[in-house]
């Protein structure tokens, strides 16, 4: 047995759609016996909607960079959290305060605030119906249970300059990963790594060949643990740590089958 975990934005959802070569290189992988899941930095609600609409299977879900891990049936396998102190330390950052949103992850609701015109978050749960919670920032010394905090900002250049500050200054306890127009924030040791590692260790899968392949940086991390692969829309400095460059994810599928 095989297992393919693809990032979700840039990499399986390109231009907007997910393609049906794509689809159906996923259906002829699992068909074969091997296993295909998602590794991304979306909320479970935000992501399985749409792999649902697409017509895309999967084995399992790891959201959040490696916060949250759900196996095909959405159970819970793994949680990580950040403790309240911290989320209300990060929100009065003023790098942070210009962000358009802030998103907190849970495994049942997206709790946001501070959210103005600009926010995809409420774009999104409008689309795609999922679940999200209005609070006041007052109210997020109070929240239990979140394993990331988002933010967004209109250019890539703002959000790396923010998670350059935020790992500057909380790097003790978080790490912060640019995504474009996003700052996705979880624990100190939390990554996608960390979540894949966690999945095969959980499903007895450590003896199975991973590939894994992404677009951005927040997937460094699983790109040079698992030797992994990139697509051919990927920056430059991404496609330099890559093993291979591929059209699409079907093609990376099609090739190791």
């Amino acid at each position: 047995m095989k297992i393919a975990a693809s990032d979700y934005d840039g990499t399986l959802f390109r231009n907007g759609t997910i393609s049906p070569k794509t689809v159906e290189g996923v259906h002829v992988w699992r068909s074969a016996g091997n296993r295909f899941g998602m590794v991304s930095g979306r909320d479970y609600g935000m992501l399985v909607p749409q792999l649902k609409h697409y017509g895309v299977e999967y084995d399992f879900v790891t959201c959040n960079n490696g916060g949250i891990i759900r196996d095909k049936a959405g159970n819970i396998l793994y949680q990580a959290n950040i403790d309240s102190q911290t989320l209300k330390a990060i929100s009065l950052e003023p790098i942070v305060r210009k962000s358009f949103h802030f998103a907190f992850s849970t495994k049942d609701t997206t709790y946001l605030c501070h959210d103005s015109e600009g926010s995809w978050i409420v774009r999104e749960a409008e689309e795609w119906d999922f679940q999200i919670t209005k609070i006041a920032e007052s109210e997020i010394e109070n929240l239990q249970g979140i394993h990331q905090f988002s933010l967004g900002f209109k250019t890539p250049e703002q959000s790396s300059e923010c998670a350059e500050i935020l790992n500057k200054n909380f790097g003790e306890k978080i790490r912060a990963y640019p995504n474009i127009g996003s700052v996705d924030i979880t624990p100190l040791g939390i990554s996608k790594r960390q979540g894949l590692e966690t999945l095969l260790k959980t499903m007895n899968w450590q003896n199975s060949k991973l590939y894994v392949i992404g677009d951005e940086i927040n997937d460094l991390p699983m790109i040079k643990a698992f030797g992994g692969y990139t697509v051919n829309t990927a920056r430059d400095e991404i496609k330099s740590q890559a093993k291979k460059v591929f059209d699409d994810v079907g093609a990376m599928l099609r090739f190791f089958l």
